[in-house]
């Protein structure tokens, strides 16, 4: 099993990539609506981004192959679209792209996929006009991504972005589906009103609170500073996830609430504190 499922890696990786990020990506938006073309750069590109999953559907070897591997399943549903890479003059970029499938529902997949492509055609273009003229210039941005929850109600994808300068800055964000009825699910829909601001923001205190006494390695930003303000409640679409066990977790960015060092931060909200206030159980419980 091992050998081939290294034979299908190398197969994917000899497939060749465009250099032209932002342009390959105007194609890809809008390749839906054309009739397609068969110079050897879309070959490529289609080929990069079903490689996989056409594999597991016509290959029986794969297929058995695949089926003894542990959460495969979570990986077919999310795959790396293409992968971007250049590195010079000191500068470099990686940039992962995540295409979502298998979610019963056109259009929710198709705005989705869309928006991961303008994120890293974005990317790329603002790391392109920060690098013009370099010569020993010193950048670096990575994005990817990675799956929270994938089980028979929930999606939660998050895609990050380190960036590289002086020192490295994280940044976290997440799309949650509800995978049965097609929704998108935004924080403030879960909740009956706005109290699950002060409810949210008051329990993560306390926990930075108790983290820091129980660590003194952690030092969250709760007390006024000389040169950062202090947390004092999560924005309205506050990043965040539903994870595995139906729990609701809070993620600030880094430097968000905390030094540098800590990096990306979350919290798990206890359900009990959330009961009065959900909308239902459907999806925290």
């Amino acid at each position: 099993m091992d050998k081939y499922l290294e034979q299908l890696k190398e197969e994917y990786l000899e497939i060749p990539i465009p250099p032209e990020y932002d342009a390959m990506v105007e194609r890809t938006l809008k390749r839906k609506n054309k009739k397609p073309h068969f110079q050897q750069w879309t070959i490529g590109l289609v080929a990069a981004a079903a490689l996989f999953v056409t594999t597991v559907n016509v290959s029986p070897q794969a297929a058995r192959a695949i089926s003894e591997i542990p959460v495969i399943g979570e990986l077919v549903k999310v795959v790396t679209f293409t992968e971007f890479k250049k590195s010079d003059q000191g500068t470099n970029i990686d940039l992962k792209t995540p295409h979502v499938s298998g979610l019963g529902d056109g259009k929710l997949e198709d705005s989705l996929n869309q928006k991961y492509l303008a994120e890293n055609k974005k990317l790329y273009q603002d790391f392109e006009k920060e690098t013009k003229g370099y010569k020993n210039g010193h950048l670096s941005v990575e994005s990817g991504y990675e799956v929270r929850t994938n089980n028979d109600q929930i999606l939660s994808l998050g895609r990050y972005k380190v960036t590289t300068q002086a020192s490295a800055a994280e940044e976290m964000t997440y799309d949650t589906v509800d995978k049965k009825n097609h929704v998108l699910i935004t924080l403030p829909s879960l909740f009956k009103d706005d109290r699950y601001i002060d409810v949210i923001s008051e329990n993560i205190k306390e926990q930075m609170k108790k983290q820091m006494k129980e660590d003194s390695n952690k030092i969250y930003w709760i007390t006024k500073q000389d040169t950062v303000d202090p947390f004092k409640k999560i924005q309205p679409d506050q990043s965040f996830y539903i994870n595995s066990k139906g729990k609701l977790v809070i993620s600030f960015n880094e430097y968000d609430v905390a030094p540098g060092y800590m990096g990306v931060v979350e919290f798990t909200i206890p359900t009990s504190v959330l009961k009065d206030i959900l909308v239902s159980d459907m999806y925290i419980h």
